[in-house]
């Protein structure tokens, strides 16, 4: 696995750095939009054909590749645990919501 590009020495001022900063945030944000949406037609097409809304398995898999991509970038897995805890929780909540019928946004 690469490590993402992330050379900044040319960078020298803080704020030119919070702006790059702010453009990561923003395709964070946009990466997380388009999650949830995916998870939205994960949900119809459980509700459509009867499939229960948790399963373990996927929560295992996420982990690992928690751990895997840990061990290729120095990130810490522990963070990464807690930062798809957090995306499987709202994933949850929302496919529950479809489930049951509730209208998305």
């Amino acid at each position: 696995m690469e490590r993402a590009e992330a050379d900044f020495t040319r960078v020298s001022g803080i704020e030119e750095l919070r702006a790059i900063l702010n453009d990561i945030d923003n395709s964070l944000l946009r990466v997380i939009e388009r999650r949830i949406a995916c998870c939205v037609r994960i949900a119809e097409y459980k509700r459509e054909h009867d499939v229960p809304m948790m399963q373990p398995h996927r929560i295992e898999a996420a982990h690992r590749r928690a751990d895997d991509f840990a061990a290729a970038t120095g990130l810490d897995p522990a963070f990464l645990h807690k930062l798809y805890d957090l995306l499987i929780e709202e994933s949850c909540r929302v496919e529950d919501l479809v489930i049951d019928g509730e209208p998305q946004r």
